[in-house]
């Protein structure tokens, strides 16, 4: 569809698709989350990151325990990174948890360590995005912007019949516009955020990718897919994402008190500068790194699959018991249970950690 025909679509449905979707969220919308019923940028800010790629019901408890720890966005600059890395350790992602530590910085450092009030200003801040900073403006400050996370796309797509293909970049400037001609009036200022929530909302409990719930939904009779008895087929996205795969030998090294030898991953890369056992591309170049007394006592765990989602790891645990405490490399050490738990750590390596102790 040609923009200035889809904008024209928009431009018509826009005054009672808002209109709907507020009184929805008010009547049916989700407002038990904690991030909700505020208008602190932080916690909307936090709330925002974390559930990027993550389900609400796996946040709850992360978001809990960050905000006990670092209540507001100076406590979360001055942590350290590692201690960050540990709070987020299981959430996956990790590139998230390092650009919002940069960016908590960024705020105290550039702000004074109030969040911008714009969603323009927002985005020139580590890791938050168009749609990101869009929510945080419509929240906290009743910017009327609009956003566009994987729920609202989905929302939009199919009010909209907009069969434009998403993987492409052109395409989805195109569906930001008729987002944008979609929003409540500039004289409804107020009902930015509770329609920006209902959007969200919809996405998450009707508008679902498979078996969508069209019968209760507030906008079913002005919805193009529902007329054309086929939501299921928006989005429209083709391109396809290249899996690979490779195995790693993982070398679970412990001294006779029970400390485990982790070292800092890399500043690039998988698990980027994330505590982790070591990790090998062969069994022979895992033993080469023990001192030779030791590696007789080497033994293999059972081989696992970890999934990431561009490549599947395939894992093979190796245990060994070092006499002495050697150094297994530059930038390591060794660690009791009591402190490896609280360190940054990639899933596999705390699975595998709290299976041995």
């Amino acid at each position: 569809m040609p923009l200035d025909a889809l904008l024209s679509v928009a431009a018509g449905l826009a005054p009672a698709f808002a209109e709907r979707v507020v009184a929805w969220q008010h009547s049916h919308g989700r407002s038990e989350l904690p991030w909700q019923n505020t208008q602190d940028p932080y916690r909307v800010w936090l709330s925002e990151v974390m559930l990027q790629q993550t389900q609400v019901s796996t946040v709850l408890g992360y978001f809990a325990r960050f905000l006990e720890r670092f209540p507001d966005v100076r406590a979360l600059a001055a942590g350290s990174e590692d201690e960050v890395f540990g709070l987020w350790s299981g959430l996956g992602y990790y590139s998230r948890a390092r650009n919002m530590h940069r960016c908590a910085q960024e705020v105290v450092a550039r702000f004074g360590g109030s969040f911008p009030r714009t969603a323009e200003e927002l985005q020139t801040l580590p890791g938050i995005g168009r749609s990101t900073a869009a929510a945080i403006a419509a929240f906290c400050f009743g910017e009327r912007v609009a956003i566009l996370d994987g729920n609202v796309k989905r929302v939009l797509t199919r009010v909209l019949g907009f069969a434009g293909d998403l993987s492409s970049a052109a395409q989805e400037r195109v569906l930001w516009s008729a987002a944008a001609a979609l929003l409540p009036p500039a004289t409804q200022r107020s009902a930015i955020a509770r329609y920006t929530q209902g959007l969200m909302d919809l996405g998450a409990t009707v508008c679902l990718p498979r078996r969508p719930s069209c019968m209760i939904c507030p906008a079913n009779d002005l919805c193009a897919a529902q007329r054309e008895g086929a939501p299921e087929k928006y989005p429209v996205k083709t391109r396809k994402l290249r899996r690979s795969a490779q195995s790693l030998w993982v070398l679970q090294a412990r001294d006779a008190q029970g400390h485990v030898w982790l070292e800092k991953r890399p500043p690039r890369g998988i698990w980027a500068g994330l505590y982790c056992l070591p990790v090998f591309e062969s069994r022979s170049l895992l033993l080469a790194e023990l001192p030779p007394a030791d590696r007789p006592g080497a033994h293999d765990g059972a081989a696992f699959v970890h999934v990431l989602t561009h490549k599947d790891l395939h894992l093979h645990p190796v245990s060994v018991e070092c006499r002495d405490r050697p150094s297994l490399a530059a930038v390591g050490g060794w660690f009791s249970a009591d402190e490896w738990s609280a360190l940054g750590l990639p899933a596999p390596v705390r699975k595998l950690l709290a299976a041995g102790s």
